[in-house]
């Protein structure tokens, strides 16, 4: 009994380690300029709603002993089904009159990552891309061969109608969310740290409005929109694409970290505020890294956001 007793003593500080590691989570749903009289009490009542709801989806994941990778993909799918949202069902409409939607997913302990780009009949982009990360030996898929992938995996695919329908948020709303999504370059992401020491990010879009020519911006393009690495952080970016891909945006904040020993707020805010903004790129990113530390710089006017912290502290904020 004695030795029992000596052991339990000695064994529960490791015990309490292991059930102690740090997770956390956070999410975006766009950075943009918007005034903030448009955005009534009701709206803003429901973009808040709407991103608890995201980032405490993602966080029972995390809290159930889940994957941040799966913490990832469960909070974006939120953001895609929602209207309220440039990505998914809320997607803009490009010049031809429907939607083209992009992803990205990366997982932070092998590296390995998925990407879609210019499809438009699947449901859940983020989804595919995990499929392409998981299902694949490619990083990238783009228009119709994704969208041929997309049916031979078993993806839930759509008419292409079912984006365009915004009916859910009424009338009113959505005469205001077509404002709010003119005046911003939506996008919708999610990192993730696991229980396991692990990160994760993910970032799916609807891209520019009224967008030309097959564009793609950097939500697709890992290092760019999206980056995620263990020994550094994981990253999910929001802002005019063409500046975030011309910076590496993602990845230059890992490098940071990683090459000159930079905190995660100050990487950050050493790419939002001193790379893009000064070059015309505005927009804004959030970041995670092993430890838990969140950031969530934006130079652009406003950037929907929520976060749950290795506290458990929650936070919504749009401006």
């Amino acid at each position: 009994m004695r030795i029992l007793l000596i052991f339990l003593l000695f064994a529960s500080p490791f015990f309490c380690v292991a059930q102690s590691a740090p997770i956390a989570m956070a999410i975006h749903g766009g950075a943009g300029f918007i005034d903030s009289t448009k955005l009534t009490p009701e709206l803003r009542a429901r973009y808040q709603a709407k991103l608890t709801e995201a980032v405490m989806r993602g966080y029972s994941v995390l809290k159930a002993g889940g994957s941040s990778l799966a913490a990832v993909e469960a909070a974006i799918l939120i953001l895609e089904d929602s209207p309220l949202f440039n990505a998914g069902r809320g997607a803009v409409v490009n010049a031809e009159g429907f939607c083209e939607l992009d992803a990205s997913i990366m997982d932070g302990r092998t590296r390995a990552a998925g990407a879609v780009a210019g499809v438009s009949t699947v449901k859940n982009p983020i989804s595919l891309a995990r499929l392409v990360k998981d299902s694949s030996s490619h990083v990238l898929l783009i228009g119709m061969g994704a969208e041929v992938f997309a049916k031979q995996m078993g993806a839930s695919l759509v008419d292409r109608a079912y984006f365009l329908d915004k009916s859910e948020v009424g009338k009113k709303s959505g005469q205001l969310l077509e404002e709010l999504h003119d005046s911003k370059f939506g996008t919708v992401g999610a990192v993730a740290l696991d229980a396991q020491g692990n990160l994760a990010a993910g970032t799916s879009t609807g891209g520019m409005r009224n967008k030309k020519f097959g564009r793609v911006g950097d939500v697709p393009i890992i290092g760019a929109g999206t980056y995620a690495h263990n020994a550094s952080a994981a990253i999910s970016c929001t802002g005019h694409g063409e500046f975030f891909i011309r910076t590496v945006a993602a990845y230059e904040v890992a490098a940071l970290m990683k090459y000159k020993g930079l905190s995660l707020k100050a990487a950050t805010e050493e790419v939002i505020f001193t790379q893009l903004q000064p070059i015309g790129g505005s927009g804004g990113l959030i970041a995670l890294d092993a430890q838990g530390n969140i950031s969530m710089p934006f130079n652009s006017g406003s950037m929907f956001r929520a976060s749950v912290d290795v506290q458990g502290k929650i936070t919504v904020a749009i401006f």
